[in-house]
């Protein structure tokens, strides 16, 4: 059997697997009552949730205190808290309740099927998420943008992402390492299958001539190009940022980040500018992905607060970052750092659709990235 054989058979089995355990469609017939959710909640144990962001911490707080519950939130990454999931339910030592994890691919091809966590969608909020961020439930919607220095320029200097493999810009574009953060071969991965058309054309718009190549998709011809244009490695969005835009600098950087680090243009006089007239796209979208794990002592209280991070309140800490809720009830706050709300039809979003053919093309592309990439 060949590889891409397995690959599709693999799929196959996953996606079944996934839609045996989530049930999303039949749990929102169900009769639910938030009043009595809440009072079931009361007789259990504290929770713990895990999420990628420090701001879950502010929000179990908040939780705790509207319903008078005990919750803590955890910051942890999404790599590691696939592994903690992992290995508590085999120890049978369930520590965190709720997952929100940035890596929809590896819920939805290890969490879901094997049987360490599920999904659950609030009944009484089904009809405000769309159906492809119900089954699992998505709770989130986080944008990585490019970004530039605002004290060097008036505006974006890269019209283009084909500018960014230019000698002028060697060296000089800022980004977490694609082989340490698995969303950004995800990434790679769904360009390639939703957009590869755009990345062609943008090519055509800068050098008026048709994109040639002997790579298998224009998206392809870009990363080995960006690859090769010796990019500054982060090992966090923090790095990235500080070097975008740090004040007083001579030496101009462009950079993909989180749109969340705009909030440092208050907190610590950063200089950063979203590109908003970026071809194709000025970044992209991943999910976070709400789940419950399975044997944990608590399901009434985990339940709860899936609920409660579906609503306004619930994701507020995490809107003003520009993280999008998938309630279609619930905008991003009018004074949110990025300008990210105004610009989000230049925004390539996530196909959950083919989370699973991400997670199969994660070996690939960091093998095609580690290949091209030149310090």
């Amino acid at each position: 059997m060949t590889r891409e054989m397995k690959g599709c058979m693999g799929r196959l089995l996953m996606t079944a697997a996934v839609l045996t355990t989530l049930g999303g469609a039949v749990k929102a017939q169900e009769p639910f009552n938030l009043d009595a959710l809440v009072e079931a909640a009361k007789k259990e144990k504290p929770i713990t949730v895990y999420d990628s962001t420090g701001k879950i911490v502010e929000m179990a707080q908040n939780f705790a205190k509207k319903y008078g519950l005990s919750a803590e939130g955890s910051k942890v990454k999404a790599t590691a808290q696939l592994e903690m999931i992992i290995r508590e339910a085999r120890a049978n030592n369930i520590q965190g309740d709720v997952s929100i994890i940035s890596d929809a691919p590896a819920a939805m091809a290890q969490l879901i099927p094997q049987g360490f966590a599920e999904s659950w969608l609030p009944p009484d909020l089904a009809d405000k998420i769309p159906a492809e961020y119900q089954a699992p439930l998505t709770v989130v919607n986080s944008a990585n943008v490019w970004a530039y220095n605002t004290e060097l320029f008036e505006k974006c200097p890269v019209s283009n992402i084909w500018e960014l493999t230019e000698p002028k810009w060697k060296g000089k574009v800022a980004m977490q390492d694609p082989l340490g953060k698995a969303s950004y071969v995800d990434w790679f991965n769904q360009m390639a299958k939703h957009g590869d058309d755009k990345v062609a054309a943008a090519y055509k718009d800068l050098y008026g001539k048709d994109l040639e190549t002997g790579e298998q998709s224009a998206t392809a011809a870009w990363i080995k190009a960006l690859a090769a244009n010796a990019p500054l490695l982060t090992d966090a969005d923090a790095a990235a940022a500080e070097a975008v835009g740090a004040p007083g600098q001579s030496e101009p950087f462009m950079g993909l980040i989180s749109s969340a680090k705009f909030r440092d243009n208050a907190d610590k006089g950063m200089k950063l500018g979203l590109c908003k007239e970026l071809k194709p796209w000025l970044g992209w979208l991943y999910p976070g992905v709400g789940l419950i794990t399975k044997g944990t002592d608590s399901p009434n209280a985990a339940r709860l607060f899936i609920h409660y991070v579906m609503t306004e309140e619930g994701i507020a800490p995490q809107a003003a970052d520009g993280k999008m809720s998938t309630n279609s009830d619930v905008k991003l706050p009018a004074n949110e750092p990025s300008g990210i709300g105004s610009a989000l039809d230049q925004v390539l979003p996530y196909s959950m659709a083919t989370a699973l053919e991400d997670w199969d093309a994660r070996e690939d592309w960091q093998d095609f990235w580690r290949m091209n990439y030149q310090k």
